[in-house]
């Protein structure tokens, strides 16, 4: 078992006893921007090992009967078809996901905002769908000279034009399918309309990273860093905060570059600004429930590793740039750590050496590390999944899971009448095969109990994978680095 380096039950404790104190400072209202992932957030998992991917959505439950959730979409985005590259969907497809994951949450979503809203015919379409759907939809548009120009933008010119949300309870979450939404404008115009409504009402920021009570330097800090190195983003410490306090805190260098005009909005709206710093609109309370401050270390030295391979990985398929990876080896270097700290880097390519062709290596949760290689009848990481699970299993490794009568008709099935070239079993036909022969063999059956043991294991390919590889391991929870080299040399690569 891993050791655990957050405590999840006093995370939701304090989480939600610090957000019920910040709508109370507000008089009883409060518009909370949530940054990053609400469901699913891997990175905080991977780098705060026992932070439950789910456990924002957990903390949201716990204030249900005071929350309701505005989705904020940006008009362009739906215009252009952006999609969403961990889910391969369009950002429009995605509001209609969250909708249905926040009502399965027993969440009450009240609204979806579309800003930028210019009358792009797909916008007006997808409008018009999500109101058949029985979606209320409000649209708040452009405003020019945003967000210098103050004075115009808290007035009846900016964000008075914008439709005001109507909305029905205390704590009004705002979330969208991704960044560049107009999360953080839709606050503050419901601020503008609701002030001259005179209602009571405040701002705060909901964002995992960076950490704000953490050393700048923190390895947890620095991973944030190194999962944003394609975005240019920097972690800085906020010279509002220590001028106003005299007290070093850890913010993100756009929330620092964009607070004086936020000041300067919430002086104009309010009469004076409710905060000092970017750090004070914050209600992140995650430093707080770090257990194990060594473990969390060591967790987040390991992403930055990860997150490095991935920037190569990316630059050789052209999807990405030098300056990423070169920004995450400076990364690497601040916290003295390099590949041959990830040991299943070592025994994948040593396995691979040995073979003079592909392999893998997995490191299973208690220490041990198993390889696999290439053979006529599977790839590297099929074989290396077999292997984990008959060591997790106890069944020896000479022991067959499954024999070369079973995976030679599905060879051949691939071959002469799917068109397929790779006679090879890809981890989800291996699977798929194991499940068939689990139902008369106890081996199979002993090594298929085992797969939820795979969960936050660390696995290292000497050559890239096809993506029907990488999404199902993804989907067992292994963390996977790849070498930035394709095992052919063909131009094409599924």
């Amino acid at each position: 078992m891993k050791k655990l380096g957050f405590d999840c039950e006093k995370y939701v404790e304090l989480q939600t006893r610090h957000i019920r104190e910040r709508i109370d400072k507000f008089g009883g209202k409060l518009y909370l921007e949530f940054g990053g992932k609400l469901f699913d957030d891997y990175h905080a998992s991977r780098v705060l090992p026992g932070f439950k991917p789910g456990i924002k959505i957990d903390m949201l439950s716990a204030l249900k009967d005071e929350a309701e959730i505005i989705i904020v979409i940006n008009s362009n985005d739906i215009e252009k078809n952006k999609v969403r590259g961990d889910l391969g969907i369009t950002y429009d497809q995605d509001v209609l996901r969250l909708i249905d994951a926040f009502r399965a949450c027993g969440l009450y979503v009240g609204s979806v905002v579309l800003t930028q809203y210019n009358s792009q015919p797909a916008v007006v379409a997808f409008q018009k769908r999500l109101e058949q759907l029985g979606v209320i939809t409000y649209k708040h548009y452009p405003i020019e000279g945003y967000p210098s120009n103050v004075k115009h933008i808290v007035s009846d010119e900016g964000y008075g034009r914008n439709e005001f949300i109507k909305t029905s309870r205390r704590l009004v979450v705002m979330t969208a399918p991704g960044p560049g939404s107009g999360k953080m404008a839709t606050c503050l115009s419901q601020l503008y309309h609701e002030h001259k409504q005179g209602i009571k009402s405040g701002y705060a920021k909901f964002e995992t990273f960076p950490i704000w009570n953490l050393p700048l330097n923190h390895p947890v800090n620095i991973a944030y860093e190194a999962a944003t190195a394609d975005l240019d983003d920097l972690n800085c410490i906020d010279p509002f905060h220590l001028e106003a306090y005299g007290v070093r805190t850890v913010n993100y260098n756009r929330d620092v570059e964009i607070f004086p005009v936020l000041n300067a909005m919430f002086q104009r709206i309010y009469g004076e600004s409710p905060y000092k710093s970017p750090t004070d609109m914050g209600v992140n309370m995650a430093g707080n429930a770090i257990c194990d401050d060594e473990v969390c270390r060591d967790a987040a030295k390991q992403e930055i590793i990860r997150r490095y391979y991935e920037a190569l990985c990316q630059q050789r398929k052209g999807m990405g740039e030098g300056a990423t990876v070169h920004k995450i080896e400076i990364l690497m270097n601040q916290c003295g750590i390099s590949q041959d700290d990830r040991a299943v880097v070592h025994a994948a390519n040593s396995r691979a050496e040995e073979t003079n062709g592909p392999a893998a290596a997995i490191e299973l949760n208690d220490g041990r590390i198993i390889t696999g290689k290439t053979s006529s009848l599977l790839g590297a990481s099929s074989a290396l999944l077999l292997n984990a699970l008959k060591a997790l299993a106890g069944i020896e490794k000479e022991v067959y899971l499954m024999s070369p009568a079973v995976i030679e008709p599905i060879q051949e099935l691939k071959i002469r009448h799917m068109g397929n070239n790779n006679p090879r079993l890809h981890t989800d036909e291996i699977l798929i095969a194991l499940s068939v022969c689990a139902v008369n063999d106890k081996n199979a059956k002993a090594a298929l109990d085992q797969l939820k043991n795979l969960e936050g294991c660390e696995m290292h390919s000497s050559v890239l994978l096809s993506q029907v590889d990488e999404k199902l391991l993804k989907k067992l929870g292994i963390n996977l680095t790849c070498e930035p080299v394709y095992q052919t040399k063909k131009l094409f690569h599924s």
